[in-house]
């Protein structure tokens, strides 16, 4: 840890302490995109105003979603109308030639009224994505390179960025990019369930991430053990084996202010080939660490109600227990999540 990290993670928990004392701060709570991934790809709505308004009716006081073809004032003005909030959704550029469409993606987002946007350094799960361990140690250097570009955008224009633990990088791997950059403007969205896919467990990574929340998927979990490893499902928040609560006390300790966003996502299970060879290859020793715990977790755990799936499903059925999945979490935050 050099002096300057020091200084600034110093500051960050001294003012963030100051502020949970004094009370001054309040989270929101809300929906992201993909707890309507169905909607957003089979039907309405198209853009962040859209979604917006769809959201409301389901109980959100706001979301975190792309701007996606909606001017920066119409959802500004929707959000200051209703008394809500917006967090955007960004592009990483790869290379200084993507940076100019970054910083024009990062002036809309805050023009729309953001203060925090969500990014990923990859869509794809890291024991699919990534052939052999060289592969993923190049994606890993690029990621901390695009940390270091966009970092002085993203203090220009007064944007925080919120880089989500999204079954690539392991928790620890993660901390020290964050340690790394050492910056007040980019941190981690937190999801409370995708590094069970890692063989991690849930809690001990909500409780390592803490420090650098910016935001907040929340979603419960339910496991199932399989030939190969094991299936992983989001399930009803208060259905699956996390202690949500215990979750949002840790990340409100440390950031009173943060917006919590459902992350219900209505589709199969995952599978998670963690008894296979294949999957240890970019995180060899993970073998020897990790597996046997995360069996013994799962093996304890097992589903207290049938998982969501959708394969066979009709649209119209698929659509109409998403909308029902994300009322409950809603219903259900809006109850237990209230500071």
């Amino acid at each position: 840890m050099n002096r300057r990290h020091f200084l600034t993670s110093a500051s960050l928990v001294v003012a963030r302490s100051l502020l949970a004392a004094s009370g001054a701060e309040k989270s929101r709570l809300g929906i992201c995109t993909f707890s309507c991934h169905q909607r957003w790809k089979l039907t309405q709505p198209t853009n962040a105003a859209d979604f917006y308004r769809y959201a409301r009716e389901l109980g959100a006081e706001g979301v975190q979603s792309p701007l996606r073809g909606c001017e920066p004032n119409t959802i500004r003005d929707l959000v200051e109308q209703t008394g809500g909030y917006y967090e955007g959704e960004l592009r990483l550029p790869k290379t200084e030639s993507d940076l100019a469409a970054f910083e024009t993606e990062v002036r809309q987002t805050r023009e729309a009224g953001a203060f925090v946007a969500r990014a990923v350094f990859t869509n794809g799960r890291r024991y699919e994505a990534f052939p052999t361990l060289a592969d993923f140690r190049a994606f890993q250097e690029q990621a901390q390179q695009t940390l270091a570009l966009i970092e002085p955008v993203l203090k220009k224009h007064g944007l925080k960025l919120a880089i989500e633990n999204h079954k690539d990088h392991t928790t620890e791997e993660l901390v020290g990019m964050m340690k790394a950059i050492s910056s007040e403007w980019i941190g981690v969205l937190v999801d409370t369930g995708n590094n069970l896919a890692l063989l991690e467990e849930p809690h001990a990574v909500v409780e390592a991430l803490a420090p650098f929340a910016l935001s907040v998927h929340l979603k419960d979990m339910a496991v199932q053990a399989s030939d190969d490893g094991f299936l992983l499902s989001e399930v009803p928040l208060g259905s699956g084996f996390l202690d949500l609560p215990r979750m949002i006390a840790t990340l409100r300790k440390v950031n009173p202010g943060i917006v919590i966003n459902l992350e219900m996502a209505t589709r199969d299970p995952l599978r998670i080939p963690c008894l296979t060879d294949v999957y240890f290859t970019t995180f060899p020793e993970r073998k020897a660490t990790h597996l046997d715990a995360a069996m013994k977790l799962v093996k304890a755990n097992p589903p207290k109600q049938q998982p969501p799936a959708v394969s066979g499903k009709p649209i119209a059925q698929v659509l109409a227990e998403e909308e029902a999945n994300n009322r409950q979490g809603l219903d259900w935050m809006n109850k237990r999540c209230r500071a």
